[in-house]
């Protein structure tokens, strides 16, 4: 028991405080003052401008791999500037060189086989988002497109421990609506259809490329899983409702693959983890968590047993199940700084890669050897950055008009908060910055938006609106229909906080973001049209009812899942609705500036969406600028296209909020930058186009 508790401990400090006040008022009364001169408050020291070519740029090393054996490391770093594949042995990541020889878009997506000498990987067109799948024998070299087919897009299905020279992709080479099952050799690149697609939207595969279950999308907006039948027909197995489809799912095997397991959100909010017996239906809980779905876990890789698991409220926390690794996790927790993210195991489980996420700072990587307990570490994902003045992300819970707890993310400059409480001293320049989906979530972290825009001078608050995910169904489900309604409502509500907060000057407020947050921004600057001095959009939709008129046609079994939570173009009343609800109707609304950057392969947000809503402004004499990139798609992946774009929103920022901005230099170097419209009003745009030389 601690002396100053209960009674008698509060009237000591009750009395010491009043002795401190005595002292402090006249302790000096005897001597003999000097003048009182006012103190000098200490000017902010504004830090220096962080290079985007640091911020957007490519990594030094990222998505880091064993080879299944544990014996060699690969990561995608650049060669000549472009990310590629880079293997070498696991104890040695120094003498790695590259695998693969990509010349333009950079790889992002690619996985180890478990022959442990080839390496598969993604690769698609200039945004188009066909995939092609290929495999890198590592002891030739030889790079082989196991997909070669031309407007084909193809997934891989499922990759297992019992068959090293196979895989199962998927391919609508068929039709294009739907992606039937084949089976591929790695050595020889031969294809065997294994099941064709009768109209399911997807399958689940077991370790021994059992097709087991399918799903499909219901007209209501639910989903319903059917079991594959010993005699081959297909039966009901589950049946998940609307409410439920977004947070339910089946989500892999125990090793037994007489279990399975699942997210769930039936009968409750947040969607627990269970276990599943598939024929008898019994089931066991194994977590949950009160504010925020199950979102990871780690499972053992032979065992398949579900060992630790994470749910993200503000920021991710791990529950461990299996005690085995409890010393193991308590070790890594006391390792690093940041978040721990165990990113890969061997197959024998004796080594795992493991990464520490901050929001100040690189990501840093180590080797981890299970069984010694002891980590080695390898490298920062960007050196970098490492001794830039970075900044925190606060998370911060916003409430909403009707009650709604809006989980969101501050970050203020770092001259503007020197105590770190997320409280500038003065209001600044805002830029809302708002996340795509609108079915996913923004989270704590390393954010190079974030870190850039607070350099440049702007508080960035990031929002987790109504119809994000990851905190339960309810909270996504009170999305459902409500695109320009209250998830923009939400964002309103956010801006507002953050004025009262002393946060934001209500007359230097921005809008901007990609996906669902450039409809966000457009929709912010017809339907609010004095809220924002400024906003950016990137490949956002303009006109609900096209957008969803040109989806790819392999989201077309999915249309029902967009007409329950959009709107439906099917009846006159939907028509209308979505209409209401589209930027390009009130686009004579605008009254501030406006940048769109789009990406003419974009095969979800086609470039007819930023076109149109571009002419209707031309149309009402509206000024905008609009930026268009001819080898991108549904955003910018080449880091000379993100630099270019970026710069130019640098500047067109700092014209309509004030904030720092560094020149354009050579950051449209190499880039397909195009300005088909508003070049003029984004000052220095013109110049950097046409620079000196007619070089950049």
């Amino acid at each position: 028991m601690s002396l100053l508790s209960g009674r008698h401990g509060r009237r000591i400090i009750f009395w010491l405080s009043l002795l401190l006040l005595a002292v402090a008022a006249f302790g000096c009364a005897a001597a003999k003052t000097a003048p009182v001169v006012p103190a000098i408050a200490a000017k902010p020291v504004i830090p220096p401008l962080i290079p985007r070519q640091v911020l957007f740029g490519n990594p030094d090393r990222a998505g880091v791999q064993l080879s299944a054996d544990g014996q060699k490391i690969s990561f995608l770093a650049p060669v000549d500037g472009v990310l590629n594949v880079w293997v070498g042995p696991a104890d040695d990541f120094t003498t790695a060189k590259p695998v693969t020889s990509d010349k333009k878009r950079g790889i992002r997506n690619y996985f180890w086989a478990y022959t442990n000498e080839h390496v598969l990987y993604l690769q698609d067109k200039d945004g188009d988002e066909n995939w092609r799948v290929h495999v890198v024998d590592l002891r030739d070299g030889s790079d082989r497109d196991l997909t070669p087919y031309p407007g084909v897009r193809a997934d891989i299905q499922a990759v297992s421990p019992k068959f090293p020279t196979s895989i199962l992709i998927a391919l609508n080479n068929r039709v294009p609506e739907y992606h039937d099952l084949y089976r591929v050799d790695l050595l020889t690149g031969e294809l065997s259809l294994a099941m064709q697609n009768p109209g399911f939207a997807d399958f689940v595969t077991d370790d021994d490329y059992r097709i087991r279950f399918a799903d499909r999308i219901t007209p209501d907006g639910g989903l319903e899983y059917l079991k594959l039948a010993d005699d081959g027909q297909w039966q009901p197995y589950l049946q998940i409702g609307a409410d439920d489809a977004m947070t339910t799912h089946l989500v892999g095997f125990d090793k037994t693959t007489a279990g399975i397991y699942l997210l769930d959100s039936r009968q409750r909010d947040t969607a627990a983890l269970y276990w599943q017996n598939v024929a008898s239906g019994e089931r066991k809980l194994l977590a949950e968590d009160p504010r925020a779905d199950i979102s990871d876990a780690l499972v053992h890789p032979t065992e398949k047993t579900v060992q630790a698991v994470a749910a993200n409220f503000e920021r991710k926390h791990w529950r461990t199940l299996d005690q085995a690794i409890a010393p193991d996790l308590e070790y890594l927790r006391g390792l690093d700084d940041g978040d721990v993210e165990v990113t890969d195991r061997t197959v024998d489980d004796a080594r795992w890669i493991v990464a520490y996420v901050k929001d100040d700072g690189p990501v840093r990587y180590y080797l981890y050897d299970h069984r010694a307990r002891r980590a080695k570490f390898l490298f920062t994902n960007l050196q970098a950055l490492e001794h830039l003045p970075l900044v925190k992300m606060h998370p911060v819970s916003i409430p909403a008009r009707d009650g709604l707890s809006l989980v969101s993310y501050l970050t203020l400059p770092q001259e503007s908060d020197p105590d770190g409480d997320a409280r500038p001293a003065a209001p600044l320049p805002l830029v809302l910055y708002v996340h795509g989906g609108p079915w996913s979530r923004t989270s704590w972290g390393l954010n190079s938006m974030h870190q850039w825009l607070a350099n440049r001078g702007y508080a960035v608050l990031d929002v987790n609106f109504r119809g994000s995910t990851g905190f339960g169904k309810n909270f996504i489900n009170a999305g459902n229909k409500e695109w320009g309604g209250k998830m923009q409502t939400d964002l309103m509500d956010a801006v507002a906080w953050a004025v009262q907060a002393g946060i934001a000057d209500p007359a230097k407020v921005a809008i901007m973001g990609g996906s669902y947050g450039g409809y966000a921004t457009l929709a912010g600057m017809t339907l609010t049209p004095e809220a924002f001095a400024c906003g950016v959009d990137i490949v956002g939709p303009s006109n609900l009812e096209t957008l969803l008129e040109s989806i790819p046609p392999y989201w077309k079994p999915m249309l029902d899942v967009f007409y329950t939570r959009v709107g439906d173009p099917r009846t006159d009343e939907g028509v209308l609705f979505l209409a209401s609800r589209s930027p390009l109707t009130h686009a004579d609304q605008i009254r501030r500036p406006l940048l769109i950057g789009q990406g003419a392969n974009d095969p979800r947000v086609k470039q007819a969406e930023s076109d149109q809503i571009v002419k209707a402004m031309k149309l009402s004499n509206i000024p905008v600028t609009y930026v268009l990139y001819s080898d991108e798609g549904h955003g910018f992946a080449r880091p000379e296209n993100r630099l270019s774009f970026f710069a130019v929103t640098e500047l067109f920022l700092a014209g309509c909020l004030g904030g720092r901005a560094e020149p354009i230099g050579k950051d449209f170097a190499g880039s397909s930058i195009a300005v088909p419209e508003g070049a003029a009003q984004v000052p220095g745009l013109i110049e950097g186009l046409n620079p000196p030389g007619g070089g950049n």
